[in-house]
């Protein structure tokens, strides 16, 4: 490329959510002349390119058609993204056609070639004003049929004029709107916006639009949007780490040691059903690394079982509004579709219908296994965590204070001694709870040979107790008889096993204040005199003589309390899955596909966001102060199969409760978030760039876990949902929304509480966000069809709580566009003073599709009249209208018959 145009890309690339545009131009015709003098032309611009080494015309993209005037100024410009191949001698083609009649349900256009006209990119680039005035001419090249301005355009530069002009809305196909600009100022440091790191989003596509303000100034709208490689990066980590929970269960399982002929038969069929189960995730992630090509999965791939724990059609979507007067914004908002298993089908419902069936069963289970509550089950998950995470952390600050006491080092025995009290504090106060006890019970009773003499109910829960005592069906009662108390078994062994741990740690504190205070004082009566080399050495070898026994006896106490608090938990998860074969995994498998979908978005959301609000320090307080909001706006249906599309989506947001956030420095290029934890409780890392690192919070810098804080709006609004609300039942909708309007107060009361006043930009008052609160509840509390004012008011209050968005439907296309779309006008209209005229132009300019498949290829754009060439459907209706009544079909049949005796005669 030639040293001019290398400057003029220098100038237009800056940070944004995807790359800029290598060039971008509008145009602008005048003079137009018709063969009929009286009639009033509808026009559009055909764009074709030629590149230099091919010199074949290749159709590029098309303006939108302003109706009704000679003159008219096109909203749609064109834009050269800054992959595709572009030179000084790349030539560019305009084509003036009129449009002779459009139709309004189709891209079909009849039209008849005006003119057209050549130049370069050079030209353009290098013309003194970055401005081309251009002779249109017939296709012979004689006649003139009038002139056509291009524009260079600079995203951020003022342009003056009256917006009086523009009389249609703009349209584009693939790449860019542009709109034509006057000052020749560089867009240097005024467009230097937040962005995301370059290896996070593909395939870019952006749009750019001028609109006119109600003080007749001109607003540009840059409106971007991403595939995000998250879609398949959040799933694949996600997957690996249920794999590597599952195999320590089944391990687990496996560990339980010796058991009753009936609990060994249960614990062997638990055990293959959970390799099988682990078998598809391991299958699935195999599938998942063979993926190539695009970065996110279509609508169409929605059934398929190897992509269904990503999410359907993740973008990131950002507007960027530059108006004269106001300062830049940023609008963000993540499209998705919603979070459902689309493979397993709706059938019988989605997971809230499911998991409430199949807990209800699972408590009329009978003696073959044990009920535990789910948050019994839990607690167990928990216990166990807890003990994988401690046990080696206890184990180094052990050996960590035994090399502190072999270095003769006071400090670093000091610090050590603290580690590891900390952490072993911790690791007692875990099995301070009744389940381990009940649990070690039941495990006793359920050893071979265990004699049962005094049945007993098990004290898993006092929650528990009250629901077995209420119990009068026989299968609860033979339930209370399968898990007996044997007079042999010390129930205060436990007690005994865990305290050793305890006092074992006092052994070791008191050892070394013992070794400290002696040091001390050692040091004391000798004085000035240094101790020799030898003498230190002595000392070492003496302090870590008289601890290490002791440590011993720490380990060997800290192990057995391990050996058994294991056990004990992983029998309670024994009686969670066999009380539910195969059905609990099933479901598990459902709620994991589920969660993945979402946890990919939420985790996009928040890096965004994490991006956008680097340098305003009240987000960042209110982000380790209270939480993040994180807003989802459903627009699913309460009838047939998106019922329970509706009830998978609401489990998949409410599970992103147990998501927590962590921000880190990264060590390398690579900034992926990495994945932690379990099911119950994940921890995302947030790797940034030391330069952006240091922007952030102290407590945050230190590792503090950001809350998250999910919310779930839902309004149906297509044709099925009407059928729901006339025929069927909105019960779900309507509990949905309640239900999160109180989470969204939690989070306000917390906001409120925690947050000064002044944390908020100067127009969000907490007067305005109550008086928001309590519309919203009485919107949700009226019995209105289709109130999508819930949709306006929890997006309005989640933009001003400093919230991530979401907007869902099945497939987050035709009604997720249209949401969007809609609120981004409605923004530029309430926030940015956009002109009341134009509002409805601008809303068709964002959702035009008039180049988007709207021209074949195999017009010749020099022909005349031309015409779509797509074939019609109207000629199989009338096959079609038969099918539905075999009655109709013999009528068919008989008239058929008829006619052809009637032409043979």
């Amino acid at each position: 490329k030639s040293a001019c145009l290398w400057r003029f890309e220098l100038e237009l690339q800056h940070s944004l959510l995807c790359p800029v545009p290598v060039a971008e131009f509008s145009q602008t015709c005048k003079d137009l002349v018709t063969a009929t003098r009286d009639r009033k032309l509808n026009t559009f611009i055909q764009v074709s390119v030629v590149h230099p080494a091919e010199h074949v015309l290749t159709r590029y993209s098309s303006t939108e058609i302003v109706e009704g005037t000679r003159d008219p100024l096109f909203l749609t410009g064109v834009t050269f993204p800054p992959e595709y191949p572009i030179y000084e001698e790349t030539k560019i083609k305009l084509t003036v056609y009129d449009v002779k009649d459009k139709s309004q349900d189709t891209v079909s256009i009849l039209r008849s070639f005006l003119g057209c006209t050549t130049f370069t990119v050079g030209d353009l680039v290098k013309s003194k004003e970055q401005q081309l005035t251009l002779t249109l001419r017939t296709s012979d090249g004689g006649k003139t049929v009038g002139t056509i301005e291009v524009n260079l355009v600079k995203m951020g530069e003022l342009e003056d004029g009256e917006p009086c002009h523009i009389t249609t809305d703009s349209q584009d196909q693939k790449c860019a709107l542009v709109r034509e600009c006057t000052a020749s100022e560089g867009i240097s440091g005024k467009d230097n916006l937040p962005s995301l790191n370059a290896g996070d989003v593909k395939n870019p596509i952006c749009k750019l639009y001028r609109f006119p303000t109600s003080d007749n100034k001109w607003m540009r709208i840059r409106e971007q949007m991403a595939e995000t490689i998250l879609s398949f990066h959040v799933p694949k980590e996600l997957i690996n780490l249920h794999i590597k929970e599952d195999m320590r269960r089944n391990q687990e399982l496996k560990d339980l040691g010796e058991l009753a002929p009936h609990w060994d038969n249960m614990r062997k069929s638990v055990i293959a059903h959970c390799d099988q189960m682990l078998s598809v995730y391991q299958d699935t992630l195999a599938e998942l690394g063979k993926h190539t090509g695009s970065s996110f999965k279509s609508s169409c791939s929605k059934g398929e079982k190897t992509l269904e724990f990503i999410p359907i059609n993740l973008h990131l979507q950002r507007m960027h509004v530059h108006s004269p007067r106001l300062k830049d914004a940023l609008y963000d908002v993540i499209t998705v579709g919603a979070p459902a298993a689309h493979f397993q089908g709706f059938k019988n419902g989605g997971l809230r219908k499911l998991l409430s069936k199949f807990e209800a069963e699972r408590r009329n289970t009978g003696y073959q296994c044990i009920y535990y509550s789910p948050e019994n089950t839990a607690k167990a998950k928990e216990v166990l965590s807890n003990i994988n995470h401690l046990q080696p952390l206890i184990s180094s600050h052990a050996d960590l204070l035994l090399n502190s006491a072999s270095q003769h080092s006071p400090d670093s025995l000091k610090n050590s001694l603290k580690m590891l009290s900390e952490k072993t504090e911790l690791f007692v106060h875990a099995f301070k709870d009744q389940l381990v006890r009940s649990a070690l019970l039941a495990l006793y009773t359920a050893r071979p040979g265990c004699v049962l003499k005094k049945p007993a109910v098990p004290r898993n829960s006092a929650e528990e107790g009250d629901d077995l005592k209420h119990q009068d069906h026989p299968s609860q009662v033979k339930r209370q008889d399968s898990i007996p108390h044997h007079s042999e078994y010390d129930e205060e062994e436990w007690d005994r096993v865990w305290a050793n741990v305890g006092k074992s740690l006092n052994c070791v504190i008191a050892m070394v204040d013992k070794l400290l205070e002696k040091d001390d004082s050692g040091n004391v009566k000798d004085g000035e005199i240094d101790p020799s080399a030898a003498d230190c050495k002595h000392a070492g070898s003496d302090w870590y003589e008289q601890l290490y026994p002791l440590v011993i006896t720490l380990k060997d106490c800290m192990g057995e309390v391990v050996t058994r608090a294991k056990q004990s938990m992983a029998f309670v998860l024994l009686q969670e899955l066999a009380c539910g074969l195969p059905q609990c995994l099933m479901l598990t498998l459902r709620r994991d596909i589920v969660f993945s979908q979402a946890l990919a978005g939420l985790v996009c959301g928040f890096i965004i966001k994490l991006h956008t609000g680097l340098h305003d320090q009240g987000f960042l307080q209110q982000l380790h102060t209270v939480g993040l909001l994180v807003q989802y706006e459903g627009l699913l249906s309460t009838y047939s199969e998106e019922a329970g599309m509706l009830e998978d989506m609401a489990v998949g947001i409410s599970d992103l409760q147990k998501v927590m956030f962590k921000v880190v420095e990264a060590k390398s290029e690579d900034f992926l978030p990495i994945i932690t934890g379990r099911r119950e409780h994940y921890v995302i890392e947030v790797q940034l760039p030391a330069k952006m690192f240091e922007l952030l919070p102290q407590e945050i810098k230190e590792g503090k876990l950001l809350r998250m804080y999910p919310v779930l709006f839902n309004v149906g609004i297509n044709e099925q949902q009407t059928l729901a609300e006339r025929f069927g039942d909105t019960t779900l909708q309507e509990n949905i929304n309640q239900e999160n309007l109180e989470l969204l107060k939690e989070y306000y009361n917390l906001f409120t509480e925690k947050m000064p006043p002044d944390c908020l930009p100067h127009f969000q008052e907490q007067n305005d966000l109550k008086g928001l609160l309590e519309n919203l509840h009485q919107n949700i509390q009226a019995k209105k069809r289709k109130n999508v004012e819930i949709m306006w008011l929890a997006a309005t209050i989640c933009r001003k709580l400093n919230g991530v968005r979401f907007t869902c439907c099945k497939s987050a296309k035709d009604r997720t566009s249209m949401s969007v779309t809609l609120e981004q006008c409605s923004i530029l209209r309430d926030e940015h003073q956009l002109h009341k005229d134009f509002f409805i132009r601008a809303l068709d300019c964002m959702r035009s599709r008039q180049t988007q498949g709207a021209l074949n290829d195999s017009d010749d754009p020099e022909t005349g009249c031309l015409t779509d060439n797509k074939p019609t459907s109207r000629h199989f209706y009338p096959v079609a209208l038969l099918l539905v009544s075999s009655h109709l079909l013999v009528v068919w049949l008989i008239l058929s018959l008829a006619l052809l005796l009637a032409k043979y005669q």
